[in-house]
């Protein structure tokens, strides 16, 4: 076993449960992100799993010396700039290479009833699957609940999102809910 896969089950006592699909790029949200804490147990998943992962990170923690030790984690810096964001880097990096974007799809750490679609928007640009990643804090267990390869209708997607998250309790619970907008009601 791996250094990473070590770390996440036998000193932090996390189990893994599900491994990530043999796939060759996806676009990987990983929730809920309610810590910091959370950030470092994705990349040691990726890590454990050997899957080539990349990690988007607002560019305010690209500051020295944490730059440096994220960049060695293959994280990238991205800003939220008119006609340059986040989602042209990803869509950019997932046509040039096999690799798979980690992003949270809450957007942010605190409660937000309405999620950040550009994961979504991300996955349909460069045609490739999502992979649904979770840490349960109740439960100490992280890993993949599934796949979603139909990703042509927002609300059938935000449905299968929020499926696959309903039972996922956060660190701080009170700062994790789904996407609540109406227009993903069933």
């Amino acid at each position: 076993m791996s250094l990473s896969y070590n770390i996440l089950t036998k000193v932090f006592k996390w189990k893994i449960v599900g491994h990530f699909p043999d796939i060759q790029k996806s676009v990987t949200i990983f929730a809920p992100h309610t810590s910091y804490l959370d950030a470092l147990y994705g990349m040691l998943f990726g890590m454990a799993e050997k899957v080539n992962m990349k990690y988007l990170i607002k560019k305010t923690f690209f500051w020295f010396p944490l730059n440096l030790i994220l960049r060695a984690l293959n994280a990238i810096p991205v800003q939220g700039v008119k006609g340059h964001n986040a989602i042209f880097e990803a869509v950019d990096l997932l046509q040039k290479e096999d690799v798979h974007v980690l992003i949270s799809p809450e957007g942010a750490m605190a409660a937000r009833p309405k999620w950040n679609k550009g994961f979504l928007l991300m996955a349909r640009k460069a045609n490739v699957p999502i992979v649904v990643g979770y840490l349960d804090f109740k439960k100490k267990e992280l890993g993949v609940k599934g796949i979603i390869e139909d990703i042509s209708d927002d609300k059938k997607v935000m449905r299968q999102i929020n499926e696959y998250y309903k039972d996922v309790t956060a660190k701080h619970p009170d700062q994790f809910v789904l996407d609540t907008r109406d227009c993903f009601d069933k």
